[in-house]
């Protein structure tokens, strides 16, 4: 069961890597104003939302203890995420402060990961 869990967390490393990247791409055009969310964006959140899900369980079944609100403060920031980059995803240019707001939550959800303990 280990060995699948580490197979989802690699698969989550690179969907948040995906969201990220996406993001730091756009930083140049977001100083120009005419950033967009890109496809690598939406599919690295998907990704995350998909593999995130499938951690808790897996860990759930592994009788792992969790910590439920670090979970669920990661799961709503990243829905937020997924909502404003799914809505605005056909749009040629994304205002700066919403195109900044999702590089911020998505660095937020990072540190959350790593330091809430």
């Amino acid at each position: 069961m280990d060995v699948l869990i580490n197979v989802f967390v690699a698969l989550h490393i690179i969907g948040i890597a995906s969201l990220l990247g996406g993001f730091l791409t756009q930083l140049k055009a977001m100083g120009a104003g005419t950033a967009r969310f890109v496809p690598a964006m939406l599919h690295g959140a998907l990704t995350m939302l998909v593999t995130g899900v499938a951690l808790v369980g897996l860990n759930q079944a592994d009788d792992h203890t969790l910590n439920n609100i670090k979970i669920g403060v990661k799961l709503a920031i990243l829905i937020v995420v997924l909502g404003l980059v799914y809505v605005k995803r056909d749009e040629e240019k994304v205002e700066k402060g919403l195109f900044g707001a999702v590089g911020g939550l998505t660095v937020a959800n990072i540190f959350i990961a790593v330091l809430w303990t």
